[in-house]
């Protein structure tokens, strides 16, 4: 079935940092305005990076937005001939996302939403993982590894030795200054980039499928 037709349903959008999430979300909300469907769009008040009052994504493209400090607040700011709703950066609201998602869902709402699936740890953000499990359509994108090229699909925090910022806070609000893409073995999920550069590797550490083979050869 094509879920951009059908109407009432959850479309998820997740990756990590600097896959295009936001991007991918604005070009389904500007397609659904081209089709003259009314169309709101919330986010975070948390997430200010490049404007107060607008959903931006990292090359600079941009939509006009309702910020919010709680995600319950969508129910009562959602307009009786809106059809489409987009969500972004919704790893920073509580579990209610999951609970407002499914009501719009029922109204007859297309609601797309965007989000991190992981943390700069990599285990699931928040109430995300049990957003994808009731979502119609689920979008996962990935990056290009700032290390190798390869596929990315994490985000490594790169800020908290030089600065002393407590880098255990599992929000921090940041781009390029505080975060890489990394992909599954270059991603070090307690180590900053001012430790990653003065280390080497041991030979437990795979940083690569193709080592992986050539240590195992090394070792018979």
């Amino acid at each position: 079935m094509n879920y951009s037709t059908y109407q009432g349903h959850i479309e998820v959008i997740c990756g990590s940092m600097f896959s295009g999430k936001t991007e991918e979300l604005l070009r389904r909300v500007k397609r659904a305005q081209i089709a003259k469907q009314k169309v709101q769009v919330f986010k975070p008040k948390i997430d200010n990076r490049y404007s107060e009052d607008h959903v931006q994504s990292h090359d600079a493209t941009r939509i006009s937005s309702q910020v919010i400090s709680h995600v319950q607040e969508i129910l009562d700011l959602v307009e009786d001939n809106t059809r489409v709703v987009g969500i972004d950066e919704a790893q920073f609201f509580s579990k209610d996302i999951v609970e407002v998602a499914n009501k719009l869902a029922y109204r007859g709402i297309r609601v797309i939403v965007a989000a991190l699936d992981m943390d700069f740890r990599g285990v699931p953000f928040g109430a995300i993982p049990d957003l994808l499990a009731i979502a119609e359509q689920v979008t996962k994108l990935a990056a290009v590894c700032t290390i190798c090229g390869g596929t990315a699909s994490r985000s490594q925090r790169i800020i908290g030795i030089s600065d002393q910022t407590n880098n255990d806070d599992q929000i921090l609000v940041g781009a390029t200054e505080s975060y890489e893409a990394r992909c599954r073995f270059h991603h070090e999920r307690h180590v900053t980039q001012a430790q990653s550069i003065q280390s080497t590797v041991l030979p437990t550490q795979v940083t690569h499928p193709n080592q992986a083979s050539s240590m195992k050869e090394q070792a018979l």
